[in-house]
């Protein structure tokens, strides 16, 4: 796979010893009861998480497969997805983990020629195959209160 657009997203849960990048990983595995996954490995491709009070970048997937991230629209095939462990709904991103997830779409941006305009929230991919999170028909992903728009302004810098 060759990547064209980077995908953020929040885990929607809040950071901390129960809910972390090995957590998340499991469920997507199907190794929690309850989770109705089964894949092979976590969908994203990487994470920014708390780490013993740092924010730190996780490894998921390999940069050239294909993730399992976002089904519409294909971008499963085309995109890198980078997951910010936290709730956006509640709240905005810390400003270390901001920081570093956009230090690391930039450097994701340069390394693959990626355009900065192609660095998407999830409830974009979905606006982009017809289905708008603020009439509740999709997520909100990365979180309402995750401004894609700064992001984006800020990865020009």
């Amino acid at each position: 796979m060759t990547p064209e657009v980077i995908v953020i997203h929040h885990s929607l849960t809040e950071d901390g010893a129960a809910v972390s990048w090995g957590a998340i990983r499991n469920w997507h595995m199907g190794r929690v009861p309850g989770s109705p996954y089964r894949m092979r490995e976590i969908g994203y491709h990487a994470g920014v998480e708390l780490v013993q009070g740092q924010y730190e970048v996780l490894l998921g997937r390999w940069w050239d497969e294909a993730g399992a991230h976002v089904k519409e629209g294909g971008f499963n095939r085309k995109s890198l997805g980078i997951c910010l462990v936290g709730n956006f709904d509640l709240a905005g991103p810390p400003p270390a983990q901001w920081s570093l997830a956009r230090e690391l779409s930039a450097r994701l941006c340069r390394l693959f020629g990626i355009p900065v305009e192609r660095v998407i929230g999830h409830r974009e991919a979905g606006l982009m195959a017809g289905f708008d999170w603020r009439l509740k028909q999709y997520k909100s992903c990365p979180g309402s209160r995750f401004d894609m728009t700064r992001f984006r302004q800020e990865l020009r810098l």
